[in-house]
């Protein structure tokens, strides 16, 4: 039970952590900051090519009223050559309105132009201030993971860390699970050789054939207990002289030692 909740307590502690950690990181907080002027020049770039875009409107639409300027000056001299002075005056009149129109106009593409001009300015420095910001940005961020790490590495090495005696605990559990599995792996393995436990893998007659090379491991070993026996007080067997030399170890086990 109290390992149980040791555990829980290990868990909870390192999730809290990380969660205070994120909230409290400096590089997820310069990050946000990178990423809000980012999104500011957007904007601002989105309002250059609103702008343009009307500036634009209103350039096509006074050449349109210039055009039509041009053709009622040249309507009030044809009809003033003709004769039609009424006709004229009438042309003259309009192109007076169209005038005023046009003034309009022209107030307005130059509000346009000049407002165009500031937000491209504007868009400039700030393209310019968020590269520099990028810049020390990362310079920061690169610093406080060095120092984070060392200071990690640091109380590692002191053993200051908050939950080092967590760890031990985690390895003494981890150890002691390792020991109950290689003890229970060497007691079926030696149930399975004593035949208590049947080797489902294993051949129909595995355990006979198993026996009998029991038996005639056995009666080898006897039967050159007994050579030597025999032996006992002469010289060494030729066949085990043989095995003498560099190259003796090739006839080790090629033919039974007489």
């Amino acid at each position: 039970m109290s390992d149980n909740t040791s555990r829980m307590r290990t868990i909870f502690r390192s999730k809290t952590t990380k969660a205070l950690d994120r909230i409290e990181d400096p590089r997820d907080t310069l990050d946000d900051s990178y990423d809000q002027q980012v999104k500011l020049l957007h904007e601002v770039r989105r309002a250059v090519a609103e702008v343009a875009t009307a500036k634009k409107r209103i350039e096509l639409q006074g050449q349109e009223m210039g055009g039509r300027y041009q053709r009622l000056g040249a309507q009030a001299r044809d009809a003033l050559t003709q004769g039609h002075e009424d006709l004229a005056r009438a042309a003259l009149e309009r192109r007076a309105l169209l005038e005023g129109e046009v003034a309009k106009l022209q107030a307005q593409y130059t509000s346009l132009d000049r407002q165009a001009s500031q937000l491209q300015e504007r868009e400039r420095r700030l393209t310019d201030q968020i590269a520099a910001f990028r810049v020390e940005k990362e310079t920061i961020k690169a610093t406080y993971t060095a120092s984070a790490a060392q200071v990690r590495a640091n109380e590692a090495v002191a053993g200051l860390s908050a939950n080092i005696d967590d760890i031990g605990t985690s390895l003494d559990r981890a150890r002691d699970r390792v020991a109950q599995m290689q003890a229970r792996a060497a007691a079926t393995d030696e149930l399975l050789t004593s035949g208590v436990l049947k080797d489902l893998t294993a051949a129909p007659d595995a355990d006979i054939e198993r026996q009998l090379a029991a038996i005639t491991a056995q009666a080898e070993v006897e039967r050159r207990l007994q050579s030597m026996r025999d032996a006992t007080g002469s010289d060494a067997p030729a066949a085990e002289r043989g095995d003498e030399g560099p190259d003796g170890w090739l006839s080790i086990g090629q033919g039974p030692a007489s």
